[in-house]
């Protein structure tokens, strides 16, 4: 049935990340987001899980319906490791923007009331004191009183982010503020995420945070990104990455959707051990064509 379905890809996933200490260390509970979000779009039809020192995992759903690993250890380790494998099929719609209500073609709108209350924490805006900012960046887009497509506007702003700032590689947890993004001019896919989360947001519309990974170009393996969706009555939520200028497409692979960065995070927990115990750690991203 599967092999049937139109546009259909299948995508071969590796995503290794080794915690590397010079003496064995305790480790805290671990939550791990690495699952690919399967939906109309996009099924998982294999895969593996190893990790090294053994865990007690426990799976569950969040708020936001990403599948989380909860890890537990009961032994000290030198090293943590985890190889996560799958497989993929990847059935993509056609483009959605003939889709969009009739009443939201046009921006600005409301929308519908059976929504807004859904919508209502993908509204508020994550940095309130970076308003000022963001309404003088945005001057060059839109200005209140106009009335523009709404299709255009959001690949416009998508746009606007690549042009404007320069990316930059950051191997820093978290994200910068958006102000800070403008003020450096500068910064990594998931601080584009949020910069266009929070400007989208600051015009009314419902925007979350996405991680999960990228497929690169032929010769390249792939690798962790972010980017934003905005929800659009007709349209549902629409994926837009503004580190490469593109409508989110199936070289994207979504793991965690969240109202903030944080709550999408792939590997988050603690180890207890002395201070200068962490020797390092390496990534394997790998995303290709099964």
């Amino acid at each position: 049935m599967i092999d049937e379905l139109p546009f259909l890809q299948r995508i071969r996933l590796r995503h290794l990340t080794e915690y590397r200490y010079n003496q064995p260390v305790e480790f805290g509970p671990h939550r791990v987001m690495m699952r690919p979000r399967e939906g109309h779009d996009i099924r998982i039809v294999g895969g593996r899980i190893e990790i090294e020192p053994e865990p007690t995992i426990r799976f569950l759903r969040d708020v936001y319906g990403n599948s989380i690993a909860i890890l537990t250890f009961d032994k000290p380790a030198d090293r943590l490791r985890l190889n996560i494998e799958a497989e993929l099929v990847y059935i993509r719609d056609s483009p959605t923007e003939a889709l969009i209500d009739p009443a939201a073609r046009f921006f600005p709108f409301q929308y519908p009331p059976q929504e807004q209350i859904e919508l209502v924490p993908y509204r508020l805006p994550s940095y309130p004191y970076d308003s000022a900012t963001l309404i003088d960046w945005l001057q060059a887009l839109y200005r209140p009183g106009q009335q523009v497509e709404t299709a255009a506007l959001l690949q416009a702003l998508n746009h606007h982010i690549f042009k404007s700032f320069a990316y930059a590689r950051r191997e820093e947890m978290g994200v910068q503020l958006p102000s800070e993004t403008i003020r450096k001019g500068s910064g990594s896919c998931r601080d584009f995420a949020v910069l266009m989360m929070e400007a989208a947001r600051h015009w009314g519309f419902g925007a979350r945070f996405v991680s999960g990974y990228i497929q690169m170009g032929e010769g390249q393996h792939g690798a962790t990104h972010a980017w934003t969706e905005i929800y659009v009555p007709g349209a549902g939520w629409q994926g837009y990455d503004p580190t490469n200028d593109k409508p989110v497409g199936r070289e994207h692979i979504a793991v965690a959707v969240a109202r903030e960065q944080e709550k999408a995070s792939p590997i988050s927990g603690s180890w207890f051990g002395p201070s200068g115990a962490f020797a390092g750690m390496d990534v394997v991203v790998e995303v290709a064509p099964a």
